[in-house]
């Protein structure tokens, strides 16, 4: 039986291994997607001994099946973004408490007690829709600041700019969580001089703008906001927690999350500490869905379970996963 203080408070990498090869053969059991998966690979469960050894479900099959790994019926549905016409992907939650604990101590983790915060929300294409699951953690973590002027923003950005001087120069620790091409939009109209405020992008154009590298991204934004470095949150539709990057595009992970980066050629092989690779996530915290996600991201990773994300497979719904074949 695996328990959520056992997710919750890994503090080595010996205990992580052992409960996510716990976690695995749990799915295995519980998950008829993932075992199917498993099965089709020739995986023998009792010969797995090693992180490298565990089969990591690509991300698409998010778009097409069910993925759970118990009966329990759906408390919340979360569904991607996409365009018209896209099959999007579904991440059906039986157990919502997991996603609000693991959120909740991820953001405590890296910046501490959120009643020290004013949150604000630039989030304009999530909110426009249904099923976001990051609208549900902003959502949550507005409501915990328990700060007066906390909110979500989408247009009218006169009113933004104005809180947003209001509450740095009072001195108000303050954190700007925004979709890229909204932060973007946002200082083509205004610039900042910000001392007391954590710019935060979600990342993702949507569409609205041309795609930018990151330093040049960040480079734009550091100097519209007039910050020294903009912070990123990494987290997807299909897993129940965030990595976060401080700054430099450089992504660290709570104790429950760990990246491994696999070869662009063979799925099944994984390359060395700062090579380029396709991303696999380990979320301990989706132990009612799956926990090994092959992502159609690429990114390298470094020391201390550190990583960067440096773009998406091109025709990424079939290269890099040849496993497809289901």
């Amino acid at each position: 039986m695996i328990t959520t203080t056992d997710i919750f408070t890994i503090s080595n990498q010996k205990q992580f291994e052992k409960i996510a090869l716990k976690v695995f053969r749990f799915q295995y059991e519980n998950n008829v997607v993932y075992r199917t998966f498993c099965d089709y690979l020739k995986t023998d469960p009792q010969k797995v001994k090693s992180l490298n050894q565990i089969p990591f479900l690509p991300i698409q099959f998010f778009k097409s099946h069910n993925v759970v790994s118990n009966s329990n019926p759906a408390q919340v549905t979360f569904t991607s973004s996409g365009t018209t016409g896209m099959i999007t992907s579904k991440h059906i939650v039986t157990d919502v408490s997991l996603y609000e604990e693991s959120y909740r101590k991820g953001f405590s983790e890296f910046y501490g007690n959120i009643e020290d915060y004013a949150v604000l929300a630039l989030l304009p294409s999530y909110l426009e829709r249904n099923g976001s699951s990051l609208i549900y953690m902003v959502e949550d973590l507005i409501k915990l600041s328990n700060h007066p002027e906390s909110g979500f923003y989408l247009h009218n950005h006169e009113e933004l700019t104005q809180k947003l001087i209001e509450l740095d120069q009072s001195g108000q620790n303050t954190i700007l969580i925004g979709v890229t091409y909204a932060l973007l939009d946002l200082i083509e109209k205004n610039s900042f001089k910000l001392q007391n405020t954590i710019i935060m992008e979600t990342g993702g154009m949507k569409g609205k703008r041309k795609e930018m590298i990151r330093e040049e991204l960040h480079k734009e934004l550091c100097e519209g906001f007039g910050v020294s470095a903009i912070h990123s949150e990494y987290g997807m539709t299909e897993l129940l927690s965030q990595a976060y990057s401080l700054g430099e595009g450089i992504f660290e992970c709570p104790s429950w999350i760990q990246v491994l980066i696999r070869d662009t050629e063979d799925a099944l092989t994984y390359v060395k500490e700062g090579k380029t690779g396709g991303i696999n996530v380990i979320d301990l915290a989706n132990i009612n869905s799956c926990s090994f996600i092959a992502t159609q991201d690429l990114g390298k990773k470094y020391p201390n379970n550190s990583f960067e994300v440096l773009g998406r497979f091109d025709n990424s719904d079939i290269r890099g996963c040849n496993l497809m074949v289901l």
